[in-house]
């Protein structure tokens, strides 16, 4: 299992349940930044956190239905995991800048379609004045009354410490092996981990994202997954704004989220790069927002920037859960959507989990 909010997030719910569960992960060795920007990051330490559910374009199918639940299942997770030590909260609305005329009509007719989902088409003379001003693609925007972002970082703490309260075993090191259950009368996995320890267990869940194909590979299962990087940036205003006056908890335009952080500073990304080099090229064509950057975003200061991967399944859509054999759960390659869909995935791991405890002679 890994550690990121899918993996970190299915332990808790998993413990919630009453379950025993052991959470192997090397990044909990490493704690938690306060701030993205402080050092090189990959997997949800590295995300923006944006929540578009509601805001999705399909109607039907798995991906529309995961994403629905979680919408569904966050504002409980936020209750649930919200403490003073580690306080919590989901960041509405987003608002997404439609790019041309084109958009826009689709944009209209999603938000006609969905009268009771908080979605409202708003045509561009009617948009309120912002300071600082959006960019001004001109064709009106959709505004997600629902939709928006949890903060990672935050949600990552509020979650290991949730771990601690359901003493749930957390072993900083990586899984090596996977060796299926023998002959013997209780059926278990071996675990064989980096340090050269080898544990029973009764099932596993892998949410290891790119490391999940190596696991899988001894075993006879092909899950291949793309890494796709995405870069962002951590800008501060020349000029310090009025309290974002106008701005939602997250602004899109063309594809790019623009997400306000502290009265002066601004989170901008993400780039979309095959492979794990960063390209200097994409990282400035974001921050020009495909020259519709207004001019305070362009003569804004560059204190940091960050990447991660993202694990893109292979022939199959994001994201990859399936049970693979008796006790093999695979919950991973979720894409740009790890954040979002954990809650969803927490969920259906604990369904097959309890599916197979009373089918299990």
């Amino acid at each position: 299992m890994g550690a990121g909010v899918t993996g970190t997030g299915t332990a808790w719910q998993l413990a919630e349940q009453g379950h025993s569960v052991v959470l192997v992960d090397p990044s909990l060795a490493t704690p938690i930044p306060e701030r993205p920007a402080d050092r090189d990051l990959n997997g949800s330490t590295a995300s923006l956190g944006v929540l578009m559910g509601h805001a999705f374009r399909r109607s039907s199918g798995r991906a529309w239905r995961l994403r629905q639940r979680s919408m569904t299942l966050w504002p409980a997770w936020v209750e649930q995991l919200n403490h003073p030590e580690s306080p919590l909260q989901l960041e509405t609305p987003l608002i997404q800048l439609a790019g041309n005329a084109e958009e826009a009509q689709r944009m209209q007719q999603l938000a006609d379609a969905r009268p009771d989902s908080g979605l409202q088409f708003i045509a561009n003379d009617r948009l309120d004045e912002t300071d600082p001003v959006w960019p001004q693609a001109g064709n009106g925007a959709m505004l997600s009354e629902r939709d928006g972002r949890v903060d990672p970082l935050l949600l990552l703490k509020a979650l290991r410490r949730s771990l601690i309260q359901h003493n749930v075993e957390r072993r900083a090191t990586e899984v090596v092996e996977l060796q299926r259950p023998g002959s013997t009368a209780r059926r278990q996995w071996r675990l064989i981990t980096a340090e050269g320890r080898n544990e029973a267990v009764d099932l596993v869940v892998i949410c290891s994202a790119l490391g999940s194909t190596k696991l899988l590979q001894s075993l006879g299962h092909q899950r291949r997954m793309d890494a796709v990087l995405g870069q962002v940036l951590e800008l501060q205003l020349n000029k310090p704004t009025k309290q974002w006056t106008g701005w939602p908890a997250v602004l899109t335009c063309g594809g790019i989220n623009l997400i306000p952080h502290r009265h002066d500073r601004l989170w901008i990304g993400a780039t979309l790069e095959p492979g794990v080099n960063a390209d200097p090229a994409a990282t400035e064509t974001m921050r020009r927002l495909n020259e519709l950057a207004p001019n305070w975003l362009n003569d804004a200061q560059l204190l940091g920037q960050w990447h991660g991967l993202r694990a893109r399944p292979r022939d199959k859509p994001a994201p990859l859960l399936e049970e693979l054999e008796p006790g093999l759960l695979l919950a991973s390659g979720h894409y740009r959507n790890g954040v979002l869909l954990a809650p969803a995935t927490a969920e259906w791991v604990g369904q097959h989990i309890d599916k197979e405890t009373i089918t299990s002679p």
